[in-house]
C-alpha cells in the first residue's frame, strides 16, 4: 500500500471551486436549452413515452403529503356524525348498486 491510512495520492487535492464551476456551467447550459426546447420536449415525452413522462411527475411529487383540512376541526361532533351517517348511506347504496350489475 503506497499511501498511509489518511493520506491523499494528490496531496494538493481538486482545485478549489472546479466542481462548482463544472456544476455551475452544466446548470446553466440545462437551464438554457430547457428555455428554448423545454415545452417541446415535454409534450414529446408525454406522447411518445408516457412512463417515462409519469416517473418524472411522480419523482417530483413529495414522499408525504401531510393535507390538513381545518373545517373539520371546526364542526360539532354533531355535525360530524351527520356527515358520517350520509358517508355510510352513499356506501351501502353504491354497495347496492354494485352487486346489481
Amino acid at each position: 500500500m503506497p499511501w498511509q491510512p489518511g493520506q491523499s495520492g494528490n496531496p494538493a487535492g481538486r482545485p478549489k471551486g472546479s466542481r462548482h464551476k463544472l456544476s455551475e456551467a452544466f446548470i446553466v447550459a440545462l437551464h438554457a436549452d430547457f428555455v428554448q426546447h423545454g415545452a417541446c420536449v415535454i409534450q414529446q415525452v408525454r406522447e411518445g413515452h408516457p412512463e417515462q413522462y409519469l416517473k418524472v411527475v411522480a419523482s417530483l411529487i413529495p414522499k408525504e403529503l401531510h393535507v390538513q383540512d381545518a373545517s373539520l376541526e371546526d364542526m360539532s361532533d354533531s355535525e360530524l356524525m351527520d356527515i358520517i351517517a350520509v358517508l355510510r348511506s352513499q356506501i351501502a347504496k353504491g354497495a347496492g348498486e354494485a352487486t346489481e350489475h
